[in-house]
């Protein structure tokens, strides 16, 4: 054992004395070799994974918002995502789609995945995430309408519980003029198949 490792972790550290106890409530001992830089390696990811309560959106965004008078549809897709079930604190992750209709602003394209990994690196349902994603980019660029559909497979369904390691949950949301019929079929031919990509 590391003269590092036998320091208490709890002053400095607090996340990491809290994953060492939940090993050892767990049956492990925290203080075994293979255990020993756990704590800190998971609390590292942890952070990772939710560090998306430290920005807002309008951050994320920035300056990267230009003029353009093209009313037509702009729609990303395929963009991979990982989250986290608030429910059970396992993976969910598979692939966001977003579509707008611009009204003199567009998004640099890069910063739609950044809006995206922003809601999901933190607790989460997928429901809210899709529809907090597409609030976002009314939000952020005035568009007339959003609309987002993501596609995932949750590994606390695959994992636990009824243990259906093919299912993959769509959900969608749609603001503003995406609501349109003509709009919403415009954007879902776009997209294809909906499950595409998310075995990867």
């Amino acid at each position: 054992m590391s003269a590092l490792a036998r320091q208490p972790r709890s002053q400095e550290n607090p996340l990491e004395d809290t994953i060492a106890e939940l090993l050892a409530q767990l049956g492990e001992d925290p203080e075994r070799e293979g255990l020993i830089d756990t704590p800190r390696r998971a609390a590292g990811a942890l952070r990772t994974m939710t560090e998306g309560y430290g920005m807002s959106a309008r951050e994320v965004v920035g300056d990267a918002l230009f003029a353009c008078d093209s009313p037509g549809l702009v729609t990303v897709r395929d963009m991979s995502f990982y989250s986290t079930c608030e429910h059970h604190l396992l993976p969910f992750f598979g692939r966001a789609h977003i579509g707008y209709l611009p009204a003199g602003k567009v998004i640099g394209i890069s910063k739609l995945p950044r809006l995206v990994d922003l809601f999901a690196h933190r607790f989460q349902l997928q429901e809210r995430l899709t529809q907090q994603i597409a609030e976002a980019v009314m939000e952020v660029t005035g568009a007339r309408g959003a609309a987002v559909v993501m596609s995932a497979r949750h590994l606390c369904v695959e994992m636990r519980g009824v243990a259906k390691t093919e299912s993959v949950t769509v959900t969608s949301c749609a603001l503003g003029e995406m609501n349109e019929d003509g709009a919403r079929a415009e954007f879902l031919g776009l997209l294809g198949g909906l499950g595409r990509g998310i075995d990867a």
